[in-house]
């Protein structure tokens, strides 16, 4: 009989995955953003300094997943700018998220990674709707199941 705790979602350590494991998963899951027809444009367009957007992407996942404390940053408004965000966009992010934490090969990380993820493009979207369509209620925005 399996354990039933063995799919429980883990909490950010140190010893859930290592800086390699976030390095890799970040630039994996950035080279294929890039590639995709609707991400690649939107990322493209707004982002010159690939190295540096990526160094800070990898500060931010490394805090939520081993729980480091180098990221410093603000995303949401920066993202809450940008008109061009509709539903489509954030499911094919969240897709293309999962698919590459699938291929990590760290099941307790990739259940933690797609967990936040998840959370992420939930809590982004909720908020720009409201930016968006103040006055409607959830059910009757654009995108929202």
């Amino acid at each position: 009989m399996s354990d039933p705790t063995d799919n429980a979602l883990p909490n950010p350590a140190l010893d859930l995955c290592s800086e390699e494991e976030v390095t890799g998963l970040v630039h994996d899951f950035y080279a294929r953003v890039r590639e995709e027809p609707r991400l690649g444009p939107v990322f493209t367009a707004r982002i010159h300094d690939w190295d540096a957007h990526l160094a800070q992407l990898v500060d931010f996942w490394s805090a939520m997943l081993r729980g480091t404390r180098r990221f410093k940053g603000a995303p949401m408004p920066k993202h809450m700018a940008m008109d061009e965000l509709d539903r489509d966009l954030f499911d094919r992010w969240l897709a293309l998220f999962r698919q590459t934490t699938a291929e990590c090969g760290n099941p307790p990380m990739q259940r933690l990674a797609d967990d936040v993820a998840e959370r992420i493009a939930d809590t982004f979207w909720r908020r720009f709707q409201m930016l968006r369509w103040p006055s409607l209620p959830m059910a009757g925005r654009p995108g929202v199941n």
